[in-house]
């Protein structure tokens, strides 16, 4: 996510690191490279200019502070601005005391509102809601299909549509169940068309005046760019929209619908679907993203990943195994399958602060490495696993031919393992010591935690 954009402001700033004060000239020539790298981005061109003149005026007004240099000023000043495009803050769901809170999706047909319908209910369902879907599109019998089965799966109730009813006597029938049910939420999915019409509209509009709607969500594709925050605005006009889900963001290098999109309709991005699976939806963080987009990670949001797919009891067991130093290959075979749960490699990465500026856009990072490596410390013998200096030519030879990889893999593994061993026992008595501190960050910085991908 924005690596392209991340990998041209972090240029951009690399030739202020030197300049001893932020002058006229200095600032013109950055920002004339950070407008470029916008532009590139897909983001909106009057958003992109509304944006430079607020850097602009902030970097000319000396807003200096004596603990930082002029790159790592002009740094900030973006920083802020960006936060502030994109809405300053996260805005969750609006949630109605005391009846169902009805959420309607809308949106372009192909966009994801189906699934991303499924994907907010597991979510609710998470926090303790409880939840009731129904989909309005009688056009795509596949479509009503697709969400009872998604339901099914989720176990949470879901409205019996058929096609021969209209979307709105759906709407309020399920309403009415959902009533029934008791339901904290109502996920309403609608029909999508290739492209805007009255006729999409005036079927939204009906709904609208059937059933009290509290929350309406744009649901995009974030791939489609500024074509996305064109429709986005149509929609609002109409409908007025309460706030907008962006889809396959993990799949967008550029992000221009994200930065766009608060500024040129006036209401916030909510959530970003990060993947295919049924988890992939995250809620959006301005400030987040800002600095994700800076290269300088997210810390927080890779702590509440790790909070969300760790297994505790496994974790407190890791730690045991740490200070004994009894850490094995089967350990280091969990933990890769924990890892693997949270996301991609390169979102992964993209969230540990200094790493997003070090991943240059179209870099391939092998998202099936950690697929070989299972395979491989999988075609071990547990004594193998156990005590890795065991492993001699032959050894090698068989586990090479059974996890369907190169010796020279596994001597590379085997390497990495004994470099992590290392660095777990400087980990587990460490303390305070700055010394070890900057042991364990070199060791890092030497491999302890890179050229395994």
């Amino acid at each position: 996510m924005f690596e392209n954009l991340t990998e041209k402001l972090n240029q951009t700033f690399r030739k202020l690191t030197n300049k001893g004060v932020l002058s006229e000239s200095n600032i013109a020539a950055s920002l004339k490279e950070v407008k470029l790298a916008l532009l590139e981005a897909d983001v909106n061109y009057r958003v992109v200019n509304a944006f430079l003149k607020s850097v602009k005026t902030r970097a000319l007004g000396a807003e200096v502070m004596k603990s930082l240099s002029p790159g790592q000023q002009f740094i900030k000043i973006v920083n802020d601005e960006l936060i502030q495009m994109m809405g300053s803050e996260n805005h969750g769901l609006n949630q109605v005391n005391n009846q169902v809170t009805v959420v309607l999706m809308v949106g372009l047909q192909g966009s994801g509102k189906t699934t991303t319908a499924a994907k907010l209910a597991n979510k609710l369902k998470k926090e303790g809601k409880k939840v009731y879907l129904a989909s309005a599109d009688v056009y795509r019998p596949a479509a009503i299909e697709q969400l009872r089965v998604l339901a099914a799966e989720l176990n949470v109730d879901c409205f019996d549509s058929q096609v021969d009813m209209k979307p709105a006597d759906i709407a309020l029938m399920a309403q009415k169940e959902a009533e029934t049910k008791l339901a904290n939420y109502l996920i309403l999915d609608t029909a999508g068309r290739l492209q805007i019409d009255d006729v999409l509209m005036a079927e939204l509009e009906e709904i609208k005046t059937k059933i009290s709607i509290h929350e309406i969500l744009f649901v995009a594709d974030a791939m489609t760019g500024q074509d996305a925050v064109n429709v986005a605005k149509t929609f609002h006009d109409k409908l007025d929209i309460t706030g907008f889900i962006l889809t396959k963001m993990d799949g967008d290098a550029r992000g221009g619908a994200a930065l766009s999109i608060r500024a040129i309709t006036g209401q916030p991005v909510k959530f970003v679907g990060i993947g295919e699976k049924i988890k992939d939806l995250e809620p959006f963080y301005p400030d987040r993203i800002a600095s994700r987009i800076l290269g300088m990670g997210d810390m927080v949001g890779l702590i509440e990943k790790a909070q969300e797919h760790f297994d505790e009891a496994k974790a407190e067991k890791l730690e045991e195994r740490i200070r004994k130093n009894t850490f094995t290959l089967s350990d280091f075979q969990d933990q890769l399958k924990q890892i693997r749960k949270m996301g991609s490699l390169s979102d992964i990465l993209g969230m540990i602060p200094g790493m997003g500026n070090k991943i240059p856009s179209g870099a391939n990072i092998d998202e099936g490495a950690l697929v070989k490596i299972d395979a491989i410390i999988s075609s071990m013998t547990q004594k193998e696993r156990d005590k890795p200096s065991i492993i001699n030519g032959s050894r090698k030879q068989r586990i090479s031919k059974g996890s369907g990889s190169r010796v020279s893999d596994i001597n590379r593994l085997l390497k990495q393992f004994v470099q992590m061993n290392k660095m777990m026992k400087k980990f587990s008595t460490m303390g305070s010591d700055k010394k070890s501190m900057r042991a364990l960050q070199n060791m890092m910085g030497q491999g302890g935690g890179q050229g395994m991908f």
